[in-house]
């Protein structure tokens, strides 16, 4: 499958350090091949029906949803710890 983003993923990756870029892009490249890749820890996110959650690095995440032939990922933050 291929990953898309929002038009606010969008936003939110172009503003992010360019080491978590490179670490974002890596990472959704990773879910385009096998969204069960270990570094991904995919899950479902808890109170919402349809939104994953993946790991960039131990600081970011993203959210997705799943929409056939697409991950659209619709969010990209830090994790709030």
């Amino acid at each position: 499958m291929r990953v898309r983003l929002s038009d606010t993923a969008i936003r939110q990756y172009q503003a992010l350090p360019a080491n978590i870029q490179i670490k974002a892009k890596k990472q959704f490249s990773y879910l385009a091949k096998d969204i069960r890749h270990p570094s991904l820890k995919v899950k479902k996110y808890k109170g919402y029906e349809d939104v994953w959650q993946a790991r960039i690095d131990k600081a970011w995440r993203f959210y997705f949803h799943i929409v056939k032939p697409h991950y659209l990922v619709v969010s990209i933050i830090a994790h709030p710890k």
